[in-house]
């Protein structure tokens, strides 16, 4: 009689996704049973037997049918899942999802008959660009303002401020507030959510706090209390807190100024080491200027991905995005470790639960920025030469020859190419788009920003073209 061989049939599901149905023989499903208890022989030491010697039915009796056939049966699943790949040339992107769970089939299995199981698997998405030339992208076209070199003098001057005690006035704006306070919501009494402290240094600046708690301070004195009626704002980041009516205690405890130093050569000296007040302002400027260069820079090249992501057809596999998640949880732990933080202790499963859902939305839209550089390079044979890779490769010679551990070269040129394929394909985005520059301008009647659009010429620096995104959390409680 032929001996049965593997069956196997396949169909696709959504998101990236394929089922594979396995048909194993039974008498495949025999054999691994039998090599099974076998091994288990040899590692099971029961009186009055040598090993590897224990007569079947007694090892049985022992160990359990049960037991056995869950043994076979993952040796079964992996042997059998791994010969259905090559057999369909199949690339999974994760582990298989067996379908009804391994329990369910334990229960029904019976070597003496063919085994029917189902497993699910994510693998690469199929791509496709609606478009890759003429682009239309619209920025906005700003200018260098003059006025942030007084803002950044003025930062820099209060970081080398004087502090003094204030003691024959109230609070104004400006000051320094040592407080304790207390909230809780109005309706239900109950207390907010990092609502209170013992005591809290508070600069007495706007939007430093919830709408109004600053301001209940200003003209408060040493030692005075007070009760602050305010509304959480609506798009408050707390969930529970928005638009909610709270009360707050307030304990003015001390109350500080600062002492700002003059604008002068010597001034120069102590924040940037410049000989004149003039040097100084004049390097300053050189700082701001390249970079609100590389700011607008970056950008220009947010809008040209932001554009070719929104012409790619794909269906994400949810384990892409898994991935994503995870990469990005394992970056903020590095940061934490490298802050001298315990890693350990920090990251609880609460927390990285939390990590996990804030940045899915992000991880997606990386997700789709990689797949969409990719379905561009392969419609467009965009890519890297070797010598390239070399050449760059140089740049890093006296690093990886001081780096006190051994660099992996091959991870290395892995991403030197990353990078460089990276750069090539938004230096091809830029000479391919339309890029469209808004003017900002101001009404002279009511002050609102009035946008027009004009064709400009893009030009982008690759080397900034690594993507940027930051978030200000403020101080708002």
């Amino acid at each position: 009689m032929k001996e049965q061989s593997l069956k196997v049939k396949t169909s696709s599901l959504p998101q990236s996704r394929i089922s594979i149905e396995l048909d194993i023989p039974s008498s495949s499903c025999k054999s691994i049973v039998e090599d099974t208890i076998k091994t288990i022989s040899r590692s099971v030491k029961l009186p009055g037997f040598r090993s590897g010697k224990i007569p079947k039915q007694v090892l049985i009796q022992r160990i359990g049918l049960s037991q056995i056939y869950a043994s076979a049966l993952e040796k079964i699943i992996d042997k059998y899942w791994k010969e259905a790949l090559q057999v369909e040339s199949i690339e999974p992107l994760c582990e298989p999802e067996l379908e009804d769970g391994f329990e369910s089939l334990l229960a029904r299995f019976n070597p003496e008959e063919n085994l029917k199981l189902i497993l699910k698997t994510d693998i690469e998405p199929k791509l496709k660009l609606k478009k890759t030339k003429g682009l239309k992208v619209e920025i906005e076209k700003n200018k260098f303002d003059p006025k942030s070199i007084d803002e950044a003098l003025e930062k820099s001057r209060n970081q080398l401020a004087n502090i003094i005690p204030v003691v024959d006035r109230p609070a104004q704006m400006g000051d320094i507030a040592i407080i304790s306070f207390n909230g809780i919501y109005k309706n239900s009494k109950k207390s907010i959510e990092g609502g209170s402290s013992e005591s809290m240094d508070l600069e007495l600046e706007k939007n430093k706090m919830i709408p109004g708690f600053v301001e209940g301070i200003i003209g408060m004195n040493i030692n005075e209390k007070k009760e602050l009626n305010l509304t959480f704002p609506k798009d408050y980041a707390h969930e529970e807190s928005r638009g909610q009516e709270a009360i707050f205690e307030i304990h003015l405890k001390d109350l500080k100024t600062k002492e700002l130093p003059a604008l002068n050569d010597e001034f120069a000296k102590q924040s940037g080491n410049h000989k004149t007040l003039k040097d100084f302002k004049k390097d300053l400027e050189l700082q701001l200027r390249d970079n609100f260069e590389k700011t607008q820079k970056n950008i220009k090249i947010e809008a040209l991905i932001d554009a070719l992501s929104k012409e790619l057809e794909v269906e994400i596999p949810k384990s892409m995005i898994d991935l994503e998640v995870q990469h990005n949880i394992e970056q903020t732990a590095q940061r934490f470790a490298q802050q001298g933080l315990d890693v350990k202790s920090t990251f609880t499963p609460e927390l990285i639960k939390s990590l996990a859902e804030s940045s899915r939305p992000q991880a997606e839209k990386n997700v789709l920025t990689t797949l969409a550089f990719k379905a561009l390079a392969e419609k467009e044979k965009i890519d890297v030469e070797e010598i390239e890779i070399d050449q760059k490769l140089k740049e890093f010679e006296q690093e990886i020859e001081k780096s006190p551990n051994k660099i992996d070269i091959g991870k290395l040129r892995e991403a030197i190419r990353n990078d460089l394929i990276k750069d090539k394909l938004i230096e091809w985005l830029d000479n391919n788009s339309e890029i469209i520059e808004k003017k900002v301008t101001k009404t002279k009647t009511n002050s609102k920003k009035v946008t027009k659009g004009t064709k400009a010429k893009s030009s982008v620096n690759t080397k900034t073209a690594k993507k940027k995104t930051t978030k200000d959390k403020g101080e708002k409680k």
